[in-house]
């Protein structure tokens, strides 16, 4: 069976990660979101899989490749141009990126399965195909139930008592929504969807495709499901996945490595001396990472491999990339570390490196500096402000 995942967007919503990491390959403790989505496709018998990729395009390719060692086989869309020599993105919008492929050569050619490439999902798949047939639907988006006071987040779907789709509401306020089943972005189509897609355009499946289908009555359903669904498309939306993961409250993604006492787990050859490092759990440490004496780690947290926590420091509540180094006495509490941002849960990031505080967050791989050098540079700092 064959199936899509979008995996064009630039995922503005949650940078500055995507500044250099595609949203299919953020990391869900050391995994990619996207590898998680194959390993379902696999376990439901979708054995064929197109993507279709603009923003980093190389990058998921080199690491999925084609899809052999994930049990799949898997096609490349690429949405763009190239420009002196360089791959210039250009997404086509969700529809248009299937459109785009159904012109190259009609692959969709029997029901087939649309997925998001940036969420965690636990769904039975052949239950959703099983209940699209049964109606006869030639469109059918997955809901999800949410509380009331949740729905300003997202995108309401509204069905009459037979699933029958009448109409979307994007975002509504509490007041004005009709309905509390949300569009997940998980979709089962029929291959005689693609003809309402126009071709050479941009076109999105939530914008454009479904208000032509309801608006022609076609036999567009919503199928509601109970099941595990952790979107990451935006900043605390991914600080709650990695919460989630570690707290055990999703059943398909296992935490890697050795549990070295309860809730605390790493990776291979990490460096602490366990008597003198205070560690709370849920905690995830990555290999080859040392922790020096006297630092405090508070989960649920997740330090990445290749970093250095130096003495002193404390990591509460936090997610620290690879290759991070800590400061003595840095207190790090609800921050995001990524390469040379430091972003809070809400998504403001701060640039170390321009606020003149890269002597606090570094990369793991430079010499820490010493106590004269960061004296040097808070003087240095302060000298130029005032």
């Amino acid at each position: 069976m064959k199936a899509m995942i979008l995996a064009a967007g630039k995922g503005t919503r949650i940078r500055p990660i995507t500044h250099t990491i595609p949203k299919p390959l953020i990391p869900i403790l050391q995994k990619p979101v996207m590898e998680f989505l194959l390993e379902l496709l696999r376990q439901h018998g979708f054995d064929e899989v197109m993507v279709n990729v603009s923003h980093l395009a190389e990058q998921i390719e080199s690491y999925f490749r084609d899809g052999q060692r994930f049990g799949v086989q898997i096609g490349y869309s690429f949405e763009g141009s190239i420009v002196d020599g360089e791959l210039v993105g250009n997404a086509l919008g969700s529809a248009g990126g299937i459109k785009r492929i159904q012109e190259f050569n009609p692959f969709f050619d029997d029901t087939f399965v649309v997925l998001c490439g940036d969420a965690l999902i636990d769904l039975d798949l052949t239950e959703v195909v099983r209940r699209h047939k049964e109606k006869g639907a030639i469109a059918t988006v997955v809901t999800k139930s949410v509380p009331r006071e949740a729905v300003p987040s997202y995108g309401v779907v509204v069905t009459d008592d037979d699933g029958k789709i009448l109409t979307f509401q994007e975002k509504p306020s509490v007041e004005e929504a009709l309905s509390t089943e949300i569009n997940t972005g998980i979709y089962i189509f029929e291959p005689e969807v693609i003809d309402y897609i126009p071709p050479n355009q941009e076109y999105d499946i939530g914008g454009d495709l479904f208000p032509r289908l309801v608006e022609l009555g076609l036999p567009f359903y919503g199928v509601n499901m109970d099941f595990e669904w952790v979107d990451i498309g935006k900043v605390p939306d991914y600080w709650q996945a990695i919460r989630s993961v570690l707290s055990g409250e999703i059943k398909n993604v296992d935490i890697p490595g050795k549990e070295i006492k309860p809730g605390v787990y790493t990776g291979v050859n990490v460096s602490i001396n366990w008597d003198k490092v205070d560690i709370t759990g849920p905690v995830y440490i990555g290999g080859m990472t040392h922790i020096e004496d006297g630092a405090k780690i508070v989960g649920p947290a997740m330090i990445g491999p290749n970093c250095w926590i130096c003495e002193g420091a404390t990591v509460d509540n936090s997610v620290i990339f690879e290759y991070s180094r800590l400061g003595r006495g840095v207190r790090l509490v609800d921050k995001l570390v990524f390469g040379r941002y430091c972003v809070d849960k809400t998504g403001s990031a701060i640039d170390v490196k321009e606020a003149a505080l890269d002597w606090l967050i570094t990369d793991s791989r430079q010499n820490c500096p010493t106590h004269l050098e960061r004296v040097k540079a808070i003087s240095e700092l302060i000298n130029f402000r005032y």
